[in-house]
């Protein structure tokens, strides 16, 4: 029987061309110092070079090869997916990520932490890109909330079990640690090497940017109100229809007593519509409790994580 594997390295590519074989052969040697069974997992992220046909040439490697662009997240969820190993590492395949820093997130991993992230402290890239970055990371740091600086970086170890019953969709592998973190897993963080890009281009771009920013605010629902939502919809909604009642009751207060005309006024509709709004916003709440309740009941579990449990 087969060594059990220790380590699982799982790495995106698309057009890496230039990159991949000496990734490869880098990775290999990591993992090779660190003397524990380990595997090397390459998703191609629909390729238009020749990555596909150069991985198929390397040894030891599982190839996983999408159909078509779908983006990094996916290619994430399914390498993590594929992964046998207790601890799994990622990182991009540009190079940019050293390979030797996996030994310092394995380090960083036994003093105790479920996840172990990877700081670009001495950043290569270019001014554009680090601007859209660091202004990134401010805005995770008043939604969010979590306790890293990079969450950019790909390069991070994690335990197995954060993984379970984890789906990955919109560019949410950016903030598993952050994710994690509202589970109650435990996250750490090392300063790691980054290089500059030597070949290939970069695929970051603005439309990223934004599909990052969507996904940070859908964190941000999910570690205030995941658990209730009719917190902040019906808190909102009997506020919105508390104030249309006051504009309401200031109107015809107006009319009864100091025969003002309304016919010529808005204020009467913006009673109305902040009364209507609430109302739905209140509906909608309810709504949404329900269906929360429904998700954990149908996934068999509850809103809560265990870690273990003790009996002497």
């Amino acid at each position: 029987m087969s060594e059990k594997i220790y380590l699982s390295v799982v790495v995106p590519l698309y057009d890496e061309e230039g990159n991949v074989k000496q990734l490869h052969e880098r990775i290999l040697e990591a993992c090779q110092e660190i003397g524990k069974p380990f595997e090397i997992i390459f998703i191609d992220d629909g390729s238009k070079d020749k990555t596909v046909e150069i991985c198929e040439g390397l040894s030891p490697l599982t190839l996983i090869k999408f159909r078509k662009n779908f983006g990094q997240t996916a290619s994430f969820d399914a390498g993590i997916k594929q992964a046998q190993g207790e601890i799994i590492i990622t990182m991009d395949g540009d190079l940019q990520n050293d390979p030797k820093d996996i030994k310092l997130l394995l380090e960083k991993m036994d003093e105790g932490f479920d996840v172990v992230s990877g700081w670009r402290f001495a950043r290569k890239d270019t001014f554009s890109k680090k601007f859209f970055s660091r202004t990134a990371n401010l805005l995770r740091k008043v939604l969010i909330q979590d306790t890293i600086h990079d969450s950019g970086c790909s390069l991070k170890a994690y335990r197995r079990a954060c993984f379970e019953d984890v789906d990955l969709f919109g560019e949410m592998h950016r903030f598993m640690p952050a994710l994690l973190e509202l589970q109650g897993y435990s996250i750490g963080e090392v300063k790691v090497t980054h290089h500059p890009r030597t070949a290939g281009v970069t695929k970051y771009n603005w439309k990223r940017g934004m599909k990052g920013f969507v996904d940070m605010i859908s964190i941000w629902f999910w570690r205030k109100y995941s658990n209730r939502p009719l917190h902040l919809f019906g808190g909102t909604g009997i506020v919105l229809s508390f104030v249309g009642t006051l504009v309401l009751v200031w109107m015809a207060i107006d009319k009864l007593f100091f025969k003002a005309t309304l016919s010529d006024k808005i204020w009467p509709l913006v009673g109305i519509f902040l009364i209507l709004v609430g109302i739905q916003l209140f509906v909608f709440g309810l709504l949404a409790d329900i269906i929360l309740k429904n998700y954990y009941k149908g996934q068999g579990k509850m809103n809560y994580n265990i870690k273990e449990i003790i009996q002497n």
